[in-house]
């Protein structure tokens, strides 16, 4: 089950990566949430995926759940989000300030 949810995340990273280098503005707020999306698999994986009993302590249970990498990832999805909204806003009033989207134009170069 790790070894697929490894492949997923790293499926995620190389469309990332692959929208990072992409010339339009909304590529580019893709590909950093397919990023964030494959860091939160990586994060839950290298955490084991463990089956047991939430950690309260209590007679007779053995084995626990590790509630580390949960917490890192629910910290992690809220600034994720927040990183998320501001890209679309800085992408949205830039569009709309310059008429495009493309980065070459945006950076003054006009060959395409």
């Amino acid at each position: 089950m790790e070894f697929i949810i490894l492949i997923l995340a790293g499926i995620l990273f190389a469309a990332a990566i692959y929208n990072l280098l992409q010339k339009q503005l909304l590529r580019l707020v893709i590909g950093s949430v397919l990023l964030s999306h494959g860091a939160h698999l990586f994060i839950l994986t290298m955490g084991k995926l463990k089956r047991g009993s939430p950690p309260i302590l209590s007679d007779g249970v053995e084995n626990y759940t590790d509630p580390l990498p949960q917490a890192l990832i629910l910290t992690s999805i809220v600034i994720s989000f927040g990183i998320t909204s501001l890209l679309l806003v800085l992408a949205y009033r830039t569009t709309e300030e310059n008429d495009t989207d493309n980065m070459e134009q945006l950076r003054g170069n006009e060959n395409e």
